[in-house]
């Protein structure tokens, strides 16, 4: 039995399926007599506040701005560890997967701004520029051999950039008022852990414990709290010494299964419970439903498949070794499953709650067809030839 858990854990789709499973449940309950008592839960205070300490907030927000910060711990770990060692770490190794990851952002975002121009939910232009690492890994991961190794990097080194540009519109663009005397104190702490790291300190906790303060003060300058996790991650050593694990990857690894397994499908089972109500359909009509289903269903794709162009045709780039035209669109329809961070976003633009509806039910169409298309597309083109292979760089 604990072979087979095992198993399941290391598997690398088993935190997509878990995830889906969890969206199903969340809109089941939400549809059913239990999603009253479900939106109590959620609404419900936890914490404690004091004259000078203020930690009571829902049960939602603390998903939302306090579990998620150590979502975000893990993917700047990640995005670390890739600018230093890994698909990140050379101008040529990087430049192709951070201008995909770029097209991808501007391009969606753009759709969603020219349909939405004018109207209340411009803001949300943000929502469509996301890719859910877990979800479209999960799906590319299904088709195992069907697809080249090379591809499965791109794509992952893809969302990791992608991730880092939504944490950054995040914080310039959906963040509340700041509060320079919070946001001073944050700063602080973050130059004596980099003190810390260039000291040579290894422990985990005097990175830890102190990012635990510059979560509160980053929460109270106004800017969206989960950018702390970002921000500790950036501190974290990556160096070996003496043969032991870097601290960094020993964080990484530690996180992994609790943030694929627990902390995700949380937020999952938080966000999705959408009530299905008279003109919802419509909503996927509106210029909100619009701008975020055609960002991301074809947004996504036109602006990786653009800048793969533009990089061979400038010769700054090459292509994914073994990988082909139709296989690049494929993989810019997985990086339309917006999901976690589209979601996320969308909490953060609106505060009209049947917006939010609209906007999450949205998201869920345009991931859902966006990974049917990219994992049907994948599936069916055949890997070339090493003999066909490009490198123009």
């Amino acid at each position: 039995m604990l072979k087979i858990l095992k198993n399941f854990t290391d598997s690398p789709t088993s935190g997509g399926i878990i995830l889906f499973i969890c969206v199903l449940i969340s809109l089941a309950i939400a549809n059913s007599p239990l999603g009253d008592a479900f939106e109590n839960i959620l609404n419900t205070p936890l914490g404690f506040e004091t004259a000078s300490v203020h930690l009571r907030y829902t049960t939602a927000l603390w998903i939302n701005d306090g579990l998620m910060a150590i979502f975000f711990l893990l993917v700047g770990l990640e995005i670390k560890r890739e600018l230093v060692s890994g698909e990140l770490s050379t101008p040529r190794q990087a430049l192709l997967p951070i201008l995909c990851a770029f097209g991808g952002a501007i391009v969606p975002a753009g759709i969603y701004f020219a349909v939405n121009q004018g109207t209340e939910t411009v803001s949300g232009w943000g929502i469509p520029m996301a890719t859910d690492i877990a979800f479209a890994l999960a799906v590319i991961a299904m088709l195992g051999k069907r697809v080249p190794a090379s591809l499965k990097i791109f794509l992952a080194a893809l969302a990791i950039v992608d991730d880092l540009i939504a944490i950054l519109v995040i914080a310039i663009f959906y963040s509340a008022e700041l509060h320079t005397i919070y946001l001073g104190y944050a700063v602080a702490i973050l130059v004596l852990l980099f003190i810390f790291n260039r000291l040579g300190v290894r422990s985990l906790a005097f990175y830890l414990i102190p990012g635990l303060f510059i979560w509160y003060f980053v929460h109270h300058s106004g800017i969206h709290a989960t950018i702390a996790g970002v921000l500790t991650a950036m501190t974290i050593p990556l160096a070996t010494k003496g043969g032991q694990e870097p601290p960094l990857l020993k964080l990484e690894h530690t996180l992994t299964t609790p943030v694929n397994f627990l902390i995700v499908p949380l937020f999952a089972l938080a966000n999705t419970a959408i009530r299905f109500e008279e003109g919802m359909l419509e909503g996927l009509i509106s210029p909100l439903g619009i701008g975020i289903i055609v960002g991301l269903m074809l947004g996504k794709p036109v602006g990786v498949y653009l800048m793969t162009k533009l990089a061979i045709l400038l010769r700054i780039g090459s292509m994914p070794q073994g990988a082909s035209w139709p296989q690049i669109i494929g993989v810019g329809l997985l990086a339309g499953i917006g999901f976690t961070m589209s979601i996320f976003i969308a909490l953060l633009s609106f505060s009209d709650n049947l917006l939010i509806a609209e906007a999450k039910f949205s998201i869920l169409i345009a991931s859902l067809f966006s990974g049917l298309a990219g994992y049907i597309l994948l599936s069916r083109v055949a890997t070339p030839p090493n003999d066909n292979e490009k490198d123009v760089g």
